[in-house]
């Protein structure tokens, strides 16, 4: 057990550490609708269920406050919510190639809600990114503030969060589950096998 649980924090801690970088690379890349900032959280939540998801989410926000921009904090809330959804869904149904779709969707339309929300609410809709500029252009065309926050956001949200997910259950399915020290857990229950469920 006790071998297991260091198992856990250290994927936890590597999985923090990819948010992180592959989060910032794919910024200062500035590949279009992709931001890679949330695949460690999918890869926890998939594995481990939403709590390990959820802690690893938020760390990584608050990480990346320190590290980027404190503008990152409040939004510690959107990657939490990564964590509890893919998580949530991982438990009920495995996190088969179909449900990592499913997740990858549910995501791409909760989490730029909830971004936009926070963005609002915290920053008055502008974030300092690129989106800012879709943000501006919106809202001078008469959209609502949170329709000028939102729509930005969607189309983005949807191509990353889809791919992110897709791309976890590609790396799960590629690992021996007996490198995951998962003791008493078969790895199709939250992992990559059973498609069909």
């Amino acid at each position: 057990m006790r071998n297991q649980k260091t198992v856990i924090i250290t994927l936890g801690a590597l999985a923090v550490a990819i948010n992180v970088i592959a989060g910032t690379v794919v910024g200062s890349l500035k590949i279009p609708f992709l931001f890679l900032d949330t695949v460690g959280t999918i890869f926890m939540s998939a594995l481990f269920g939403p709590l390990w998801g959820m802690m690893v989410g938020i760390l990584t926000n608050l990480v990346l406050g320190v590290t980027k921009s404190y503008t990152s904090i409040p939004f510690a809330v959107v990657n939490a919510i990564v964590g509890l959804v893919v998580g949530w869904i991982s438990v009920k149904r495995g996190f088969t190639l179909s449900s990592s779709v499913i997740a990858g969707i549910i995501l791409g339309i909760v989490c730029p809600a909830v971004g936009s929300v926070i963005a609002i609410g915290v920053f008055g809709g502008l974030t300092g990114g690129a989106q800012d500029i879709a943000v501006l252009w919106l809202k001078q065309t008469g959209s609502s503030v949170f329709t000028a926050a939102f729509l930005p956001r969607l189309f983005d949200n949807l191509i990353d969060k889809i791919l992110s997910a897709i791309l976890v259950y590609y790396i799960i399915k590629g690992i021996p589950q007996s490198l995951l020290g998962r003791s008493g857990r078969s790895l199709p229950k939250r992992g990559v096998s059973h498609e069909a469920k």
